[in-house]
C-alpha cells in the first residue's frame, strides 16, 4: 500500500519550488488497516515557512493545537476501533466503498467521491466489500464535547 506525496515550498529567493515528491508505504497497526501521516501543522495561524518534513512530527491520532493529514487503507473485513477524538475530521473516501458505524447503531454508507465530516462523535469505520477503502482524513483539534455539563472525552 502506497500513496504518492508532492509538497510544495520556496527557495530563498520566495520563488515556489517543489520540496518534496516521494512515495510512502501505508503501515497497519491493527488487521486489515493501513495508514500514513502525509503532513502534520502545529499551532495557528499555520508557519509555511518552516523547513523540513511536518510528516515526520510525532502524533498520536491528533496533534492538540494542530491538524493531521493522514489516507488511511481499510482492507475487506478490517479490525473494527470504535473511538472517538477530540478533533473536527474532514473525510474524502477516495476509492472503495465503507460504512461508518456510531455508537448508537446507526450506520451510514459511504462510496467514492464522498464525504463525511466527523464531530467529535464515537464512531467505527467497517469494509464489508470485497476491495480496500481508501480514506483522505484532516484531523483539526477542538475542545472535548460537553453535553448538558458533561464533557465526553476522547476513547480508544
Amino acid at each position: 500500500m502506497q500513496i504518492r506525496r508532492v509538497v510544495t515550498g520556496h527557495n530563498s529567493q520566495g520563488k515556489a519550488i517543489i520540496a518534496i515528491d516521494d512515495t510512502l508505504e501505508l503501515a497497519g497497526s491493527r488487521p486489515g488497516t493501513g495508514a500514513r501521516v502525509l503532513w502534520t501543522t502545529e499551532g495557528f495561524p499555520v508557519d509555511n515557512t518552516a523547513e523540513g518534513d511536518a510528516a515526520n512530527r510525532a502524533t498520536g491520532t491528533t496533534l492538540a493545537n494542530g491538524s493531521v493529514f493522514r489516507v488511511v487503507e481499510f482492507g475487506p473485513g478490517n479490525a473494527p476501533r470504535m473511538h472517538r477524538t477530540d478533533s473536527v475530521d474532514y473525510a474524502v473516501v477516495i476509492s472503495g466503498e465503507i460504512d461508518m458505524q456510531l455508537d448508537d447503531g446507526a450506520e451510514v454508507h459511504l462510496r467514492a467521491g464522498d464525504t463525511l465530516v466527523q464531530r467529535g462523535t464515537i464512531h467505527n469505520w467497517v469494509n464489508r466489500g470485497a476491495e480496500p477503502c481508501r480514506i483522505a482524513f484532516i484531523l483539526v483539534d477542538a475542545a472535548p464535547v460537553s453535553i448538558g455539563g458533561r464533557l465526553l472525552n476522547a476513547v480508544g
